[in-house]
């Protein structure tokens, strides 16, 4: 079983629900389902005398959200019946001591996948980083060589995971996109560009809107599939979305009520947009939980190519 062949396609009904108007794709639901398809090929890799492939997750600093977001990770490793190995680091910890560090994971047998929790901090350069992680191992595909991989359209690399999960979200309701046009509002090397690549290889017509993009509501009301990651809370309005099209939000942010408590709301208007749209995803609900799904995706084919490669 390929990279690509490794893909959860399900029916409409599984994984949407009407949300008047809109169809809302339930991303928990399907990162749930990927999670224990994941565990079952664990399961047979064991019973073929192979080690539990395992996941190592490097945190630098004490950020909340990204301490929250870590720990979140561990949990669905042990879930999915794969080996956790965490790091945390002080916030004082200099690019010399990370990159040791990073060695010694791509040295261990016992660690398939490595990833860095981003942001990092001022005194280390997030791209030196990525780039010291061994393209086989890194899980969240944003070195240079799983990157230019990906641009050329290879089938061995490793597609990062947000905008894997969204692709999936995507084909969980579109057995077929040649031909459609698809905007994503949003450039970053994160999910933006990696997203536009990975509707190019679906045969969609793609445009790539961001900060500096003119008239930006023009461009996104002829999309028939709408990908939205910008960070900016609740930018997409109704008048910015086509009738009947597929909208995918990415964003998540943390607003304060009027009653001195808190939300989650996305990148998307969703009261607004869901009268409009024909599929929706929620936040949260979405596309967290299947960026999640799509770390420990991407940790069983790197323990499975490195099963391959040794036999």
């Amino acid at each position: 079983m390929g990279f690509w062949e490794f893909a959860y396609m399900t029916e409409s009904s599984r994984n949407a629900v009407s949300v008047e108007g809109a169809q809302l794709i339930d991303g928990k639901a399907m990162a749930a389902q990927m999670t224990d398809d994941i565990r079952q090929q664990v399961e047979k890799l064991v019973e073929q005398g192979h080690e539990l492939p395992g996941l190592a997750v490097v945190l630098v600093g004490n950020d909340p959200a990204s301490e929250v977001y870590v720990k979140n990770k561990a949990i669905q490793t042990h879930r999915a019946g794969m080996k956790s190995f965490m790091h945390m680091m002080p916030e004082s910890t200099s690019q010399e001591e990370l990159l040791t560090l990073i060695d010694e994971l791509n040295a261990n047998p016992k660690v398939n996948g490595i990833l860095v929790q981003l942001p990092l901090p001022a005194q280390i350069d997030p791209i030196v980083v990525t780039n010291a992680i061994k393209p086989e191992k890194d899980v969240d595909g944003l070195g240079e060589v799983n990157t230019g991989r990906l641009a050329l359209g290879m089938k061995n690399g490793i597609v990062p995971c947000t905008p894997l999960g969204c692709l999936k979200l995507l084909q969980s309701v579109h057995k077929d996109m040649t031909g459609l046009h698809a905007v994503v509002v949003g450039a970053s090397n994160l999910v933006g560009k990696p997203m536009a690549q990975l509707l190019l290889k679906e045969n969609c017509t793609v445009s790539v809107a961001h900060i500096h993009t003119r008239n930006i509501e023009e461009i996104t009301r002829q999309a028939d599939i709408l990908v939205v990651a910008t960070g900016k809370a609740e930018l997409v309005k109704a008048n910015w979305v086509k009738p009947g099209a597929t909208v995918i939000d990415v964003g998540i942010t943390r607003l304060k009520t009027a009653e001195g408590k808190s939300r989650l709301v996305g990148d998307v208007d969703f009261e607004a947009v869901r009268h409009v749209a024909g599929y929706i995803t929620p936040v949260p609900g979405g596309v967290g939980p299947m960026t999640i799904a799509c770390l420990l995706h991407n940790t069983f084919q790197a323990a499975r190519s490195e099963v391959n490669l040794s036999e």
